[in-house]
């Protein structure tokens, strides 16, 4: 198996983890109906996890769609290259940001 077959892999596995999470992070963020008997504190509680749950769900669609990006450019020549260095770009960076154009080096 080629780095471009295994990054494939890697990747088509990661997608189907992140839309798994996306889809928790849906549920979890439904609205919070003000008919249940819970205390204030308690709904206070509930409203300030509702925002962290939603952050969440922003930031899990934000890496699935630059992963879905990262595996239509896989078969590229130039994906997974450096802009800066032109050399490779490690594959489990690439995993944690599809949309990572620059090695980690270049990145600072």
């Amino acid at each position: 198996m080629n780095q471009s077959e295994e990054l494939t892999k890697l990747i088509r596995e990661e997608i189907i983890k992140t839309k798994q999470r996306v889809k928790e992070y849906g549920e979890l963020s439904q609205p919070i109906s003000p008919e249940n008997s819970i205390g204030r504190v308690s709904r206070m509680d509930s409203i300030n996890n509702k925002s962290v749950v939603e952050a969440a769900l922003r930031e899990a669609e934000s890496k699935l769609a630059g992963l879905k990006y990262a595996l239509s450019r896989v078969d590229n020549p130039d994906f997974g290259i450096c802009l800066r260095c032109q050399k490779p770009i490690p594959p489990k960076r690439l995993l944690l940001m599809p949309q990572s154009r620059y090695c980690v080096h270049c990145a600072q």
